[in-house]
């Protein structure tokens, strides 16, 4: 590493951390003295630099809570350099020593994603890969066929060249329904390419989910996979007023009616060039799962994917080109498009595409067949595969996942019980975090080697978080409170939503709706929603803790915890379980899992009443919709 700057510091309070040193003391005369020469080295404009460097602090020491033996009045000398220069990284190191007698005090490294001012996301995804030489990998793997980089880059340039042909201009809405495919891949990227914003939609969604997207998008166009087609024609006409084109997607798409999409490739060109655009300008919209409401619209920009890739799969997750992708979430959720598209599209890795449904003999039979390394599950999602059983045949052998480096994990807190019997089965981690549309990816995450199950792990560097009571006040150190994060990646608005964006982004942070606490050793625990909470005896009490201790016990699979007001008005716990095969419900288990839960948490916290389900309600993201679970408990009244 080259340190090219050098400060002498004096140590201005008692028990200094040395970050606070490097934040406070550092890094605005860093600022002042040495951006000439990273402007320089980074032959990039003020703007880049200033732009990505605003809100990142060291996280080493503050993370390890390690605190400097130097005190008041002590003379340091700190020196600050950039440690690499790839890509879209730029990684800084620190040293402190004694400034008399040059002891050493400690050091530290911390990195930042930054992005070109002018920047079309497609380019860098796509395009980059064939011009780094990696054309000829495989991009794409689905059943029997393999696609390349170079074959991706050619159908990416005929579908941006094809929309211009059709009349699509840049920043119009183009939506996605489409299955898990290599034409996601070519649309997406396609539309972005050429200027255009496209909307991935959720194709499990009903037509009057539809409807009011593509209302309120106001979609120019709509790519559609062939046997979802029928849920689009059902939108009513003054719903899609805009819309002039719906292109049809499949190998046996005949509408009559629609343009199809093999006949949009032969319109385009193999060579197309980018639309020019800004790393702010906005790139692709995501609508929420829209649990509480109508879907929302994210507006996310063009670096916010490369954000992601940066901080989260390659900081995190140490992904590269030798890596093999799958992943169950499917590309139209935020996790999923980072997963299965952006993650391995940005080191020229291979992703494993499955457009079926995913259950657990699809998803161990995908495993198998196609070899990855990294798997993208959620909770549910790993508690059906334990659930399935052995392979049948031999009572001995199991499925092969010794493909795999890494499992990954998001959507709703993963239970430590599940953790650990998914790591004794299989011998795999699962790495498990938070993330949200809003944020696109995960910005709080458990990692290889410091994972601590039952939690979400710890801030991804290049991220901040906080956690503030209702008069905005930071909480005491394991302390319940409300999530706040600060990161890159957050999208800039709602769209159409003005006082929803007022209420949820202010300024760079923006109000997760999590509840959580954090420990001494900057692990995050999740407690709920904000709006979940519940005071039971005057104590507050999560239910995700209680849920917790319930799938410990070896009749449950999953569970869903709320609170109903008793014979006296007074709130209790509920708890709504579903069982493992072979379990069958009784009052006598629902006395058993009462008394279970009271050995393991305090009595106020023991569910009051226990209902057996055969399913729980749940978003499409896979989160328990308990808004159903208290319309459930208040019908049985």
């Amino acid at each position: 590493m080259a340190l090219f700057h050098h400060i002498d510091v004096r140590v201005m309070w008692p028990d200094t951390d040395p970050a606070g040193i490097v934040w406070f003391g550092v890094f605005f005369r860093y600022f002042e003295n040495a951006e000439e020469d990273l402007y320089r080295r980074l032959g990039s404009d003020r703007t880049r630099l200033l732009q990505t460097l605003r809100v990142f602090m060291p996280r080493t020491s503050l993370q390890s809570r390690f605190r400097s033996p130097a005190k008041l009045g002590d003379e340091l000398a700190v020196s600050v350099g950039v440690g690499e220069i790839t890509g879209a990284r730029i990684g800084f190191a620190f040293e402190i020593h004694e400034r008399d007698t040059g002891r050493f005090i400690c050091d530290a490294s911390y990195r930042v994603a930054c992005v070109d001012a002018a920047t079309n996301a497609a380019t860098y995804f796509v395009d980059r890969n064939v011009d780094a030489g990696r054309g000829s990998n495989v991009a794409i793997e689905i059943g029997d066929d393999r696609i390349t980089y170079a074959e991706v880059l050619a159908r990416v340039n005929r579908v941006a060249s094809g929309l211009r042909r059709i009349g699509v201009r840049p920043e119009e809405r183009v939506a996605l329904l489409l299955a898990d495919g290599p034409e996601f891949a070519y649309s997406f990227f396609g539309a972005i390419k050429m200027g255009a914003i496209p909307i991935p939609l959720n194709t499990l969604w009903k037509p009057a989910d539809y409807a009011h997207v593509l209302h309120d998008s106001r979609a120019a166009a709509a790519i559609v996979s062939e046997d979802l087609l029928a849920a689009v024609d059902a939108v009513p006409a003054a719903n899609r007023r805009t819309l002039r084109h719906v292109i049809a997607a499949g190998a046996n798409a005949r509408p009559p009616a629609h343009l199809r999409f093999d006949a949009l490739l032969e319109q385009g060109d193999a060579d197309c060039d980018a639309e020019p655009t800004s790393r702010d300008a906005p790139a692709f919209w995501l609508y929420s799962s829209g649990s509480t409401g109508a879907p929302k619209g994210c507006v996310h920009l063009q670096h916010d994917m490369v954000v992601c890739a940066e901080l989260f799969g390659k900081g995190i997750l140490g992904i590269t080109e030798r890596d093999r992708t799958f992943s169950v979430a499917k590309l139209f959720f935020a996790y999923g498009l980072g997963n299965a598209l952006y993650f391995p599209f940005s080191v020229g890795a291979t992703t494993i595409f499955w457009p079926g449904p995913p259950t657990p003999v699809n998803v161990y039979a995908v495993i198998e067949r196609h070899r990855p390394t990294l798997f993208y599950s959620v909770p549910t999602g790993y508690a059906m595969m334990l659930a399935h059983g052995r392979p049948e045949g031999d009572g001995s052998a199991d499925f092969d996942l010794s493909s795999l480096r890494l499992a990954v994990s998001a959507g709703e807190s993963l239970p430590a019980t599940l953790y650990e019997r998914f790591k004794q089965r299989f011998g795999v981690d699962i790495v498990d975090g938070i993330g949200s549309t809003e944020a696109l990816h995960m910005f709080i995450s458990n990692r290889p080697g410091a994972i601590r199950p039952g939690s979400s792990g710890q801030i991804v560097a290049g991220y901040d978080a906080r956690i503030l009571d209702e008069a905005r006040e930071a909480v005491p150190s394991g302390a319940i409170g409300n999530l706040w994060i600060r990161g890159d990646s957050t999208c800039a608005a709602y769209w159409n939503q003005h006082e929803k964006t007022k209420g949820t982004i202010e300024g760079h942070w923006i109000r997760t709706g999590d509840k959580y606490s954090v420990d001494a050793d900057g692990y995050y625990w999740y407690a709920g929603r904000s709006d979940d909470m519940l005071k039971v005896g005057g104590q507050w009490v999560s239910p995700v803790e209680v849920e917790n201790a319930l799938v410990a016990h070896e009749a449950v699979l999953e569970c869903g915890v709320i609170g109903r007001e008793d014979h006296d008005g007074l709130t209790k716990t509920m708890a709504f379980v579903v069982l493992r095969e072979g379990a069958r419900g009784s009052p006598e288990l629902a006395k058993e899992l009462q008394q279970f839960v009271r050995t393991h948490l305090a009595a106020y916290k023991r569910p009051q009443w226990v209902e057996f389900l055969p399913e729980l309600p749940k978003t499409a993201t896979g989160k328990i919709q308990r808004y159903r679970l208290r319309e459930m408990a208040a019908a049985a009244r």
